[in-house]
């Protein structure tokens, strides 16, 4: 979010959790791009906050709390506050459990073990989702769409666009077994806390192969995680990164620095494999 939506934005958030009884004297940003992620304090409220209309956060909510009582992995809502959306100045606020992270990340197993855990409780959940192709449909649009993504170079866009498509069909042709996936599970989504690791984010969750999911996570996790079909990883992870670049390039994007990040992105496409993982390119273009 732009500096003067990110002022409104922590307005609305303390102004919901003080209506509630959950004082509110400050708060501390976790992380900024489409969506704010707050820290609440002295109550100890973790927040989430997105333009109204620019949100699924009603099915994340009812997501978490099914996903809860099967025995998920999942950071929970705030258990003093009535588990719904609630509205302010034009933003959509979500209330969760704040957890104090014990470890700058999760181990290679421990991030394993609750993908897998979260896998499981998700087959046995059965909610209304997107799956995977309607994902890689929305990035089609916004390449199509010169208006959509204006900075995109017409070569770029014909590349993009062709590999977006081959893909689709490359994985479709597989039939592999579907079902309920969190969508973005990288490491950004996964808190280390004192109770093992807890996902967040649930915005993006859909239907789709497991190895979709584990496109999104470090190479060291899909060491531990069973049964991994590593054609279709590999094929997957060729899938995120053209996503992930189109959602780069789209006009208005407030992804820290996204325009670099869709230029490395388009190079690690035309590189070949081996695929970098999310994480590799992330860590490369942050200098760590």
């Amino acid at each position: 979010m732009e500096i003067t939506d990110v002022t409104r934005a922590i307005a609305a958030a303390t102004s919901v959790a003080a209506s509630l009884g959950l004082p509110a004297d400050d708060a501390i940003v976790l992380h900024n791009s489409n969506k704010l992620a707050l820290r609440l304090t002295p109550c100890d409220v973790f927040a989430r906050v997105a333009p109204v209309g620019q949100e699924v956060a009603q099915f994340e909510v009812e997501l978490a709390q099914r996903l809860t009582e099967v025995g998920c992995p999942m950071c929970p809502l705030e258990p003093r506050a009535d588990p719904r959306v609630y509205t302010c100045d034009g933003f959509a606020v979500t209330l969760w459990t704040y957890y104090e992270p014990v470890a700058p990340h999760v181990s290679p197993v421990g991030y394993a073990k609750a993908l897998e855990q979260l896998h499981a409780g998700m087959r046995n959940v059965d909610v209304p989702s997107p799956r995977v192709t309607d994902r890689i449909t929305e990035a089609e649009e916004v390449v199509a769409d010169p208006d959509r993504s204006p900075e995109l170079a017409d070569a770029d866009r014909v590349f993009l666009s062709g590999r977006l498509a081959g893909l689709r069909h490359a994985i479709e042709e597989r039939g592999a077994v579907e079902q309920l996936l969190h969508g973005e599970p990288h490491p950004d989504n996964v808190l280390s806390t004192r109770i093992g690791p807890l996902f967040i984010d649930l915005e993006t969750c859909c239907r789709g192969p497991v190895e979709f999911d584990l496109a999104h996570v470090p190479e060291a996790v899909c060491e531990h995680y069973p049964n991994v079909d590593q054609g279709l990883l590999d094929e997957c992870r060729q899938l995120v990164l053209a996503m992930v670049t189109a959602w780069r390039w789209e006009l208005g994007d407030q992804f820290p620095n996204g325009r670099r990040f869709g230029e490395e992105f388009l190079r690690a496409l035309r590189g070949g494999p081996p695929w970098p993982t999310l994480d590799t390119l992330n860590k490369r273009l942050s200098g760590l």
